[in-house]
């Protein structure tokens, strides 16, 4: 179940956060701000607490209130505003000018009375509730006012609060138009920076309704939404490629799979028609129509077998299917079954040792494919090499040679040349080299050769020395055999 925040829109989703990370950082800073100016406000008021020195003739006044007669204090030392000053005498008796409230006295300014404490800074409460700023201490006064008390200097922390309070009021005005104003900027930046990817997504929407693969989105720039822009533009490329491909293979599938449907239709229905009418045919000329018959099931299974070869995808095989693979043994046991197509011709092999890693039957049959198409072409008497040497496979024939305007077509499905469109085959035996050979992480090219004929080149990469797996491997089937 998706939560309240994921069912927004990313838009909305975007300014929020803006809008929650200035949120956090403007308090951040603003707390930090309170509390600086607080601890600032607090040190500046401690100073002035401690810079204030009650005169030797109040405090000789205050001590004569303390179970005394009340002196005239009109013609003598006032208290100075706006502070209040109090003595506390070692008993905890507290003395204060009448009209003054009484600051409550703790631990501390007992101890400092009583010579303990030098000094003694804190806070308190009035008796009139209000909350105060207090220093104590132990005042220098000549020897007639000597004795164990000590004089608290009160000032209300209004002085404070009041500045703290007006601060976090401003702070808290600022940090709500910081929020408000981060969510509209975030909403207006999100707002711009996706307009590509809403192009992008109607795009996509207009190719999923109307299958149209020449859609392009413009791609300026190099930032992380060009580049994704561009990646589409080229998965819709290769999207409308493969399918071209692949209307085209069918288109070519179907051409070549009418004209031996059609003879193996027409011989079929010869011999319907034969059985129908009681008119057997000439002994010679049924062996020649069911070899005929024969002869077009074995084409149509070839061609099925060469189009389900090219169906599989183009991508490298996994890693279960691919093998170390002796090229040169695949090499051997190919040019042995070209032998057996080519009676009239001369075979000439030179092999080293050379290691890979592919599919051993496609491997074989890519192999097969070339000694083939050499042994097709040669004439009667000709020469077919095939010659293995520092990780090149290369396989020679003495035919006619292909002439270089249709040597960038010879890997294309269903390619034919217009002068072999006659002979057997059809057209798919070199598109399969290809794919096996660019699946093993290898190259293929064809060339005329330097007298006559032509040269068919496979580089894979691999080793002279076999890996300890084909040794293991060759070790575990002798042990089976």
């Amino acid at each position: 179940m998706k939560s309240p925040f994921r069912r927004l829109t990313l838009r909305l989703r975007l300014g929020l956060s803006a809008a929650v990370a200035v949120a956090l950082a403007v308090s951040a800073v603003a707390t930090a701000s309170w509390l600086v100016t607080r601890q600032q406000l607090t040190a500046q008021l401690d100073s002035n607490l401690q810079s204030v020195q009650a005169k030797p003739g109040y405090v000789q006044d205050l001590l004569s209130l303390c179970g005394m007669q009340l002196p005239d204090f009109s013609q003598r030392n006032q208290t100075p505003t706006p502070y209040v000053v109090q003595v506390i005498t070692a008993d905890g008796t507290v003395c204060v000018a009448p009209g003054n409230k009484k600051v409550a006295v703790d631990e501390t300014d007992l101890a400092v009375a009583r010579g303990v404490l030098g000094s003694a800074l804190h806070n308190a409460t009035s008796e009139d509730g209000r909350r105060m700023r207090v220093s104590t201490t132990r005042p220098d006064l000549p020897p007639r006012l000597s004795g164990e008390f000590a004089v608290s200097i009160a000032q209300p922390l209004t002085a404070v609060d009041n500045p703290l309070n007006s601060l976090a009021l401003f702070l808290l005005g600022f940090a709500g138009v910081g929020v408000v104003g981060a969510a509209t900027a975030g909403i207006g930046i999100s707002r711009a920076g996706l307009r590509p990817v809403e192009h992008l997504t109607d795009a996509a929407e207009h190719i999923a309704h109307t299958q149209d693969l020449t859609v392009r989105i413009p791609a300026d720039g190099d930032d992380e939404i060009a580049r994704l822009s561009k990646s589409f533009n080229d998965m819709t490329e290769a999207l409308a490629t493969s399918r071209e491909r692949q209307q085209q293979l069918i288109a070519d599938a179907g051409h070549e799979l009418r004209t031996p449907l059609t003879s193996l239709r027409a011989n079929i229905q010869l011999l319907i028609r034969s059985h129908t009418s009681g008119r057997k045919l000439p002994e010679n000329a049924m062996n020649d129509l069911l070899h005929s018959v024969e002869s077009q099931v074995g084409e149509l299974a070839s061609l099925i077998a060469d189009l389900q070869e090219l169906s599989r995808p183009d991508t490298k095989p996994d890693e279960t299917s691919r093998h170390v693979v002796a090229l040169h043994e695949v090499a051997g046991r190919a040019m042995e079954r070209a032998r057996l197509r080519g009676s009239d011709l001369e075979f000439i092999s030179d092999l080293d040792e050379w290691y890979v890693l592919s599919e051993p039957s496609a491997l074989e049959r890519a192999v097969v494919n070339l000694l083939d198409n050499a042994v097709k072409f040669s004439p009667p008497g000709g020469t077919v090499s095939l010659r293995l040497g520092d990780g090149r496979l290369v396989v020679r024939d003495q035919g006619p040679g292909i002439p270089a305007d249709e040597l960038p077509h010879v890997f294309d499905c269903f390619w034919r040349s217009p002068t072999a469109r006659s002979l057997p085959g059809s057209g798919l035996g070199l598109a399969i080299v290809a794919k096996t050979v660019q699946q093993a992480g290898g190259t293929v090219t064809l060339r005329p050769a330097a007298s006559q004929g032509t040269e068919a080149v496979i580089r894979i990469p691999g080793t002279r020395n076999p890996p300890p797996t084909v040794e293991s491997r060759d070790t575990r089937s002798e042990a089976t055999a």
